[in-house]
């Protein structure tokens, strides 16, 4: 029994823009399945996605008046979704990647070090929001949340055997997405010499 959802007519969508609550809060209601769906898709963890889906929703609610064209409300709320998605694995990263606590007369980074170390921290997000949604998430709970493995295997239903097959599959990838990245400058200057 596969219940199928359809998206908000453009009527509906146009009077919820207008400041009609009963629209708009119909509009929220039938974007939810299509919304919760996506997240699911994108995010680590059943609760990274009702998160990333929840604040989409809160999002849709609070802006929908700066959508501009009523027939783009699917892929306004995906790039949302994606966003918050995105977000999230940048906010585990920066948690796991803070130091603990400097020693006292440790010099500080300076303000080049820290735009680099940003920049690292969001190509690192990007190449993991790439990976296909099995493989990210063992990356996630496995080296960003750092849960042990056992526990990884047994809340996705895995074998061992398997989460390691995956996880191993997905650094590989996340390497190579990251050795593409850091090569195609080096080729771009090879080639103009």
């Amino acid at each position: 029994m596969n219940q199928r959802f359809s998206w908000p007519d453009e009527r509906l969508i146009k009077a919820a823009q207008d400041g009609d609550v009963t629209s708009l809060t119909t509009v929220v209601m039938e974007s939810q399945p299509h919304v919760r769906k996506f997240a699911n898709s994108l995010c680590a963890s059943p609760q990274d996605a009702e998160d990333a889906a929840q604040e989409a929703l809160i999002i849709l609610y609070r802006k929908i008046g700066s959508l501009r064209a009523t027939g783009a409300l699917a892929s306004w709320m995906f790039r949302i979704v994606r966003n918050e998605c995105l977000r999230q694995v940048r906010l585990l990263v920066r948690r796991n990647d803070e130091p603990q606590t400097a020693p006292e007369g440790s010099p500080e980074p300076s303000a080049e070090e820290a735009v680099l170390h940003r920049l690292e921290v969001e190509r690192i997000a990007a190449a993991v929001g790439a990976l296909p949604r099995d493989q990210r998430q063992v990356l996630i709970m496995r080296d960003v949340q750092g849960l042990p493995g056992r526990t990884v295997a047994h809340s996705l239903g895995l074998s061992n055997a398997a989460m390691k097959s995956r996880l191993h599959r997905a650094r590989a990838a996340v390497r190579q997405s990251l050795e593409t990245i850091d090569q195609a400058p080096d080729e771009a200057t090879d080639q103009a010499a």
